[in-house]
């Protein structure tokens, strides 16, 4: 099995926080997941309550890793990887998620990640081996083998409102 591990815990303090980032922009993420071949997802959330089912990460202020560790604990047992992306991504492609799934069916790496035009972005795939290395800086402080994404649109890292 492969769940999704969707990062929605943070202070959004640069958006705003009437209504938070999170609740704006998560549904077009829920929305592009559905369309993958994901076995589950859970979403994290820390600062903000949110209108979907969430596992609550009360040290998400240490940084995206521990938001990301609290994801991967709610994890069903038999999940073999774990895909992350972010809340803040509304423009996450279905395709870049169902790519880097198979880019680690083929080759099982312990960390897989989309790159555009060489630069490594979301979505990231885990194998259940990486899960204990998680820093506190999160996912991207890992060693990852990237797959080309090139021809398809960056998920997005919503900041400020639009």
């Amino acid at each position: 099995m492969i769940y999704a591990v969707v990062l929605a815990a943070g202070a959004s303090s640069r958006y705003g926080t009437s209504p938070p980032k999170q609740q704006e922009l998560l549904p077009f993420v829920l929305a592009a997941l559905a369309e993958t071949g994901v076995d589950g997802v859970v979403v994290v959330s820390g600062a903000h309550p949110l209108a979907v089912e969430s596992v609550h990460c009360p040290e998400w202020q240490l940084g995206a890793g521990a938001s990301l560790r609290c994801g991967l604990t709610a994890l069903p047992d038999g999940v073999e990887a774990a895909v992350v992306v972010l809340a803040d991504g509304p423009d996450l492609d279905p395709r870049a998620v169902d790519r880097v799934v198979e880019a680690w069916r083929d080759e099982r790496d312990e960390v897989v990640a989309a790159s555009y035009d060489g630069v490594r972005l979301h979505p990231v795939l885990l194998a259940r081996a990486a899960w204990s290395r998680i820093p506190d800086g999160g996912a991207r402080e890992l060693e990852a083998r990237l797959v080309p994404c090139d021809d398809l649109s960056p998920p997005g890292d919503v900041d400020r409102r639009r």
